[in-house]
């Protein structure tokens, strides 16, 4: 387990005993590592990530088809225009709007082949709101 899980995340995880839950840890390790300023929490009754704004959210407990992260611009609508300034090379992001993404892997295998592209995306956005 990575020592910069919320325990309050690994708690609600555990006590919604999540089908996902290998993938969705895989992808909260990947998040975390991409900048010491990403701290994670509970938000939206789900895995939530955020610097000085809540920019991305997993799965939730009955979010359960596939491993999926939200990225968006924090709780209240900014204006901001992020589409077409996320660096997207292997195509994984589908956009919801002008500021808000989707991005859905198949399987542990997708998390692993995409996690460099991943990375990339989440280091934009952090930038960028």
């Amino acid at each position: 387990m990575n020592a910069r899980f919320d325990p309050a995340v690994n708690a609600l995880l555990n006590a919604h005993d999540h089908p996902l839950r290998k993938e969705i840890d895989m992808l909260r390790s990947i998040i975390l590592g991409v900048d010491r300023s990403i701290e994670e929490g509970v938000k939206w009754n789900t895995a939530s990530f955020r610097t000085h704004e809540w920019f991305a959210t997993l799965n939730g407990p009955k979010q359960v088809k596939e491993p999926m992260l939200i990225l968006h611009a924090g709780a209240k609508a900014k204006g901001l225009v992020l589409k077409d300034r996320i660096p997207d090379p292997e195509g994984l992001i589908k956009w919801l709007g002008t500021d808000r993404a989707r991005i859905a892997f198949r399987n542990a295998t997708d998390i692993t082949s995409n996690k460099n592209a991943l990375r990339a995306i989440i280091s934009a956005w952090v930038k960028l709101i």
